[in-house]
């Protein structure tokens, strides 16, 4: 923490960003000080990510002032950042996948290195900061939660004084979380400040000291995370109350609406994963959860499930009781089942059409709105407009296009396009990816009424919070095999992680839980 009278590493002062039709930044002032863990919330939109970019110099302000140490600078590009001493590990990982981890460092740095010097630096802050990484690895054959490394000790490799994360804890394992978190605690130590966006709250309870929280382009609310409720920072960040998600658990399931037996799928794409003998069975009534670090199959597991693959996949799938191995996307469809990717544009939808036309595509059969081969459009336009209007789309109607929608308002459309059918099985791959906690809680209720009205639903998602909160049972898959099915109520979270990172039995995860506490106890 900064000492008497020193001044913020950071300071904005007024900053304000307009892009045409949207106020992005409007008057934004905060500081962050030396050594602080400082934390950035708001819902999507709220304009985190375009203040960030500010001040790493992808983009500039319209007005105001950033200060660096007590001195006014401009940042015009991220060159300029970085030479100041502001580092960014993005969300999204810049790396080449044939490529060495050294490598990647080397392509992602200023400074010029000699090949010896840059190996000993690496090796160097790998030991420092107890990163577990061996830079001669191809980038193909590392975990999530190792790539995002690479991107870490890129950033320290420049000295950062100011490191700034967004979501780094989104792709990450438990396990890989509170290593990340001892990085960052022990950066801190040393005085580097820490800028950090996420949306898991308790994360922010547990590491970040102070939480600058941003509301339609403002700043509503400064708080320290350590007195406040996860439920609380929520309700500052959407400005009301969070809505309760209502469950009633029961054991009362119906017969399998949905039963795979020994599905293997071939990859989907050159650094795609194959499905190697997943069983699995969601009956009437149940939410099943399937969880994972991104890229070990959940993409394939989708595509064969709803029928994407063309009869590439092997093994059986029945759809309350009936074989549809062979049976393509439409005809899975007219037989119960609805589902939704993870990729929203162009898979999801069309971004160049209207949202009563992205209707058409996957609801003609169940919502009626196809008939004697033509498009029933005002049908269409109805059923949008209920979708639009029971899940708070932000939308100028049922004409608007797809691709007009900021993400989380098109996660909300597509979700409530499928729901509101009330298939007999839903297949849904992160369900509440890039929306708000409110509009979060309401897709959870949606899902949960669904399975109270008898529909089997398996939600795939990267967050073991959502699936811990929703589901009666889940699996995890690693590698493109699924892990035993567990009951939810008193699950191992430590057992869950270990899985997520490779272990793929009982014995096995036991195995490493016990040295992983035995380490812990020496």
């Amino acid at each position: 923490m900064a000492k008497q009278g020193q001044p913020p590493r950071l300071a904005l002062e007024g900053i304000t960003k307009r892009f045409p039709g949207v106020l992005a930044n409007d008057d934004v002032s905060f500081s962050v000080a030396p050594g602080e863990i400082h934390a950035l919330l708001g819902e999507n939109g709220a304009g985190k990510s375009t203040l960030v970019k500010i001040i790493y110099g992808v983009q500039h302000a319209d007005e105001g002032r950033i200060f660096w140490d007590g001195e006014e600078v401009e940042v015009a590009n991220p060159k300029v950042a970085r030479r100041l001493g502001i580092g960014m590990v993005f969300q999204h990982f810049s790396l080449f996948e044939a490529m060495t981890v050294l490598e990647n460092i080397a392509l992602g740095i200023d400074e010029k290195y000699s090949w010896r010097e840059l190996q000993q630096r690496v090796t160097e802050i790998l030991k420092t900061y107890h990163l577990p990484l061996d830079p001669r690895r191809e980038v193909h054959t590392l975990s999530v939660g190792e790539r995002q490394r690479i991107e870490i000790v890129r950033a320290l490799l420049q000295k950062p004084k100011l490191l700034i994360m967004d979501e780094p804890t989104s792709v990450l394992t438990p396990q890989e979380v509170e290593r990340l978190f001892e990085t960052l605690r022990q950066l801190a130590s040393e005085g580097c400040s820490i800028l950090y966006i996420s949306h898991k709250l308790h994360e922010i309870k547990a590491l970040c000291e102070t939480a600058t929280i941003l509301r339609g382009g403002r700043v509503v609310a400064t708080c320290d995370p350590r007195e406040e409720s996860a439920r609380s920072m929520a309700e500052m960040m959407i400005g009301g109350s969070l809505r309760d998600v209502s469950r009633k658990r029961t054991a009362d399931f119906g017969p399998d609406r949905l039963k795979v037996i020994r599905l293997s799928a071939p990859r989907e794409g050159p650094f795609g994963v194959p499905l190697k003998e997943i069983s699995l069975n969601v009956r009437a009534g149940e939410i099943v959860g399937i969880a994972g670090v991104a890229g070990n199959g959940q993409n394939e597991l989708l595509a064969a499930l709803a029928g994407e693959m063309d009869g590439a996949e092997h093994g059986a799938i029945f759809l309350n009781g009936k074989a549809c191995i062979a049976a393509n996307v439409g005809e899975r469809r007219r037989d119960g089942m609805c589902s939704v990717p993870e990729e929203r544009n162009g898979h999801g939808s069309v971004p160049g059409i209207s949202l009563s036309d992205n209707t058409v595509l996957t609801a003609r059969y169940r919502m009626g709105l196809t008939g004697q081969g033509f498009i029933r459009y005002s049908a269409a336009e109805d059923y949008a407009r209920n979708v639009i209007d029971t899940f708070g789309v932000k939308a100028t109607g049922p004409k608007a296009t797809a691709g007009s929608l900021s993400g989380g308002n098109l996660q909300k459309f597509i979700m409530g396009r499928e729901i509101l059918q009330k298939p007999d099985i839903l297949v849904v791959s992160q369900p509440t990816w890039g929306v708000d906690a409110g509009a979060a809680a309401a897709i959870h209720q949606a899902l949960v009424d669904l399975a109270a009205a008898g529909s089997a639903i398996l939600v795939i998602s990267q967050d073991l919070d959502e699936l811990l909160a929703l589901c009666d049972r889940l699996a995890v898959i690693n590698g493109g095999r699924l892990s035993e099915m567990m009951e939810v109520e008193g699950i191992s979270i430590e057992r869950v992680g270990l899985l997520m990172g490779g272990m793929h039995g009982e014995d096995d995860a036991s195995a490493a839980l016990d040295q992983e506490e035995h380490s812990h106890a020496a």
